[in-house]
């Protein structure tokens, strides 16, 4: 990726500033009262991380955690095994290139509302195969089937992300759960949307870039899904915009920890208690960087809208039901055409 091509090139009012704001803000999370062993005799310490967690998803829509109970050794092995997918000729890497049947494989050519990200992925899900709408086509019943395409190069690395993603899988449900207690609702009431989930993982590779005050890592966006759990190395370029004025603050990586951030349907789920907030990537002249988002996301056959729990006269639902995999099919079009118009969003929903 030598010199930038103009499809990479931000409008001027979305190029990044090389000026960084630090996030001192961004709450870090203890999650040890949660996740030893004899946390049932620490009620206490539960209720302090569930009001915390409560308030960074008021406050921020982020939030890191430490203590969380992912094995370190599972997190090395993924990243290792990414690093060598990675550094292979690029036409090795596109043999299991993914394509507008199948979303699921080696990418190099994604946008953000239309414009090209700096970067390189590989993209899988928890199970092999998934179930997902043929098209975004509400009248059209069909169904499609995403398929795990796994590179011969290198051989450890199907085995890595299967290991790893069964681990922060563990740490999203309890998540999923310490929200929905922040919330007011039973600790399992959103588990039953996930039984035949759509989850996705990615692997990041985002390359130097020769002018990084003009492209991005990854473009503004929110996050569609309920939650994403992020782990990124110790470069860092993950940007959050502060809802209290709107500037782009930096993540600055912490080791050992998760980066949590509440997506569209958690917003739409707790009726706009809680907020799904854009973030950005910024890309380095000098350094590659590597990242692995696990987007969690229920089944494709979930109808989203506001929990019942959560609305009453005083405080009546702000959205019309959707359909997640719809939506879901819908935002995956856009990365194989340039639409023209923006993508579809939460508030095309509001009511």
């Amino acid at each position: 990726m030598g010199e930038v091509d103009p499809a990479f090139i931000q409008d001027p009012e979305h190029r990044p500033k090389l000026s960084i704001i630090k996030a001192e803000g961004i709450p870090s999370i203890d999650l040890s009262p949660v996740t030893l062993q004899d946390f049932i005799s620490y009620p206490k310490s539960i209720e302090g991380v569930v009001r915390e967690i409560g308030n960074a998803c008021k406050e921020w829509g982020f939030f890191q955690v430490i203590n969380h109970g992912v094995p370190l050794e599972k997190l090395h092995r993924i990243q290792a095994a990414a690093r060598k997918f990675f550094a292979q000729p690029l036409e090795d890497k596109r043999k299991i290139r993914r394509d507008e049947r199948n979303a699921l494989g080696y990418f190099d050519t994604e946008s953000t509302k239309n414009i090209r990200d700096w970067k390189e992925v590989f993209d899988f899900s928890m199970e092999d195969t998934t179930l997902v709408p043929a098209s975004p086509d509400p009248e059209d019943k069909e169904e499609a089937t995403w398929t795990n395409q796994w590179p011969e190069y290198p051989p450890e690395l199907r085995e890595a992300c299967e290991e790893y993603t069964q681990e922060v899988e563990k740490l999203a449900l309890k998540l999923l759960g310490l929200i929905a207690r922040s919330l007011g609702l039973p600790e399992n009431r959103f588990n039953s949307y996930f039984k035949d989930q759509s989850t996705r993982i990615r692997l990041n590779h985002y390359p130097p870039c020769p002018s990084p005050q003009l492209a991005l890592g990854v473009g503004r966006h929110k996050d569609g899904g309920a939650l994403t759990v992020l782990a990124q190395d110790e470069i860092g370029g993950l940007e959050v915009k502060r809802k209290t004025d709107g500037e782009w603050i930096r993540v600055q990586p912490t080791p050992n920890a998760y980066i949590i951030n509440v997506g569209d349907i958690m917003q739409v789920w707790s009726n706009d208690r809680y907020e799904s907030v854009e973030h950005r990537v910024m890309v380095d002249s000098e350094k590659e960087r590597f990242s692995i988002p696990f987007f969690f996301n229920p089944a494709h056959y979930t109808l989203v809208k506001p929990v019942e729990e959560l609305i009453d006269e005083q405080n009546p639902a702000k959205y019309r039901p959707y359909s997640w995999g719809k939506f879901m099919t819908h935002r995956r079009l856009s990365n194989f055409k340039k639409l023209g118009v923006d993508n579809i969003q939460i508030y095309d929903f509001r009511l």
